[in-house]
């Protein structure tokens, strides 16, 4: 066969034994990946495992035919040396981007800052992470022009480089799995809130994970991996008084991909309980005239 390529391709022997045995490598290896691959498809491993085999397997099949194809055309490590000293100058100098994105990936890798399936904000770009390849990654793109933190059905290649010069926002991993949301109802002044208070803290205890005598009212193992001086998760009724009325709102937990869901479950209940009342109502921006004399306190009317 040596022979044969050398009289073909008009090489040496030498030569053409090398390029053999880089084919036959290259080709082994090729073999070897596909077939891991076809027997964890048989045996109905789930899709998401076969995903990150099939991403490793790639990395460590290129990596080793570049190790061994180096080894078989550059002879002894004085060589290779030469060779790797070479390659990492032209890097630095002419790949500095692409040595950026490839030392983003190993972060990635190393410090897990997000993985695959976790919902991310990096540098203003939203998403559920889908890929994560050596120079880039992929999200598929929540919100933009979308309501509230529903896909848009594009999705956003960004450099691994953004993650030595961006803030990372981690929706689904943190010291938390979930998170908090707020949903602001505004009443009159005239109704009676204090009633008011008592129904939103009744639907959103039953809604919230932390709500409830039965469930948890603290975040497991909030200070494992970050100091959190204050873990609790009870949901809670804030009141405060703006221009149109007396401000109600309503702060939960709740799964970050649920958000807009869980909001309208509680909306509908709100509006079912408050349709059964008569002394509340919700407010909205209105002009009033207002007759002190007439309508205020007793003790702070003006004398006449």
């Amino acid at each position: 066969m040596t022979d044969w390529l050398a009289e073909t391709t008009g090489l040496s022997a030498e030569a053409s034994l090398r390029l053999l045995s880089t084919v036959l490598v290259i080709a082994a290896l090729m073999a070897v990946r596909s077939l891991t691959l076809s027997l964890l498809k048989r045996r109905g491993i789930e899709a998401s495992v076969r995903y990150r085999w099939r991403r490793i397997s790639a990395y460590v099949v290129g990596s080793l035919s570049l190790l061994i194809t180096a080894s078989i055309w550059l002879r002894g490590l004085e060589a290779m040396a030469t060779f790797a000293g070479l390659l990492s100058a032209g890097l630095a100098i002419s790949l500095k981007d692409v040595a950026t994105n490839l030392a983003g990936w190993v972060f990635i890798l190393w410090r897990r800052p997000f993985e695959l399936g976790d919902r991310i904000d990096i540098d203003g770009d939203r998403g559920d992470v889908v890929d994560i390849r050596i120079f880039q990654h992929s999200l598929m793109e929540i919100g933009n022009w979308i309501d509230a933190d529903d896909r848009t059905g594009r999705i956003l290649h960004v450099p691994n480089s953004k993650v030595f010069t961006a803030t990372i926002a981690n929706y689904t991993k943190g010291w938390f799995e979930q998170i908090w949301h707020e949903i602001p109802v505004v009443l009159t002044f005239e109704s009676n809130w204090r009633d008011a208070r008592k129904i939103l803290q009744v639907i959103i205890d039953a809604s919230s994970i932390g709500g409830g005598s039965s469930q948890q009212t603290s975040a497991p193992n909030a200070t494992a991996h970050y100091l959190v001086l204050d873990a609790s998760i009870q949901p809670t009724v804030f009141m405060c008084v703006v221009d149109s009325g007396v401000k109600l709102t309503l702060r939960y937990c709740c799964d970050p991909r649920k958000r807009r869901s869980t909001e309208q479950a509680i909306w509908e209940a709100i509006l079912d309980a408050f349709d059964r009342r008569d002394d509340i109502d919700f407010a909205y921006p209105t002009q009033r005239f207002y007759d002190n004399a007439s309508e205020g306190k007793r003790a702070l009317r003006p004398k006449p």
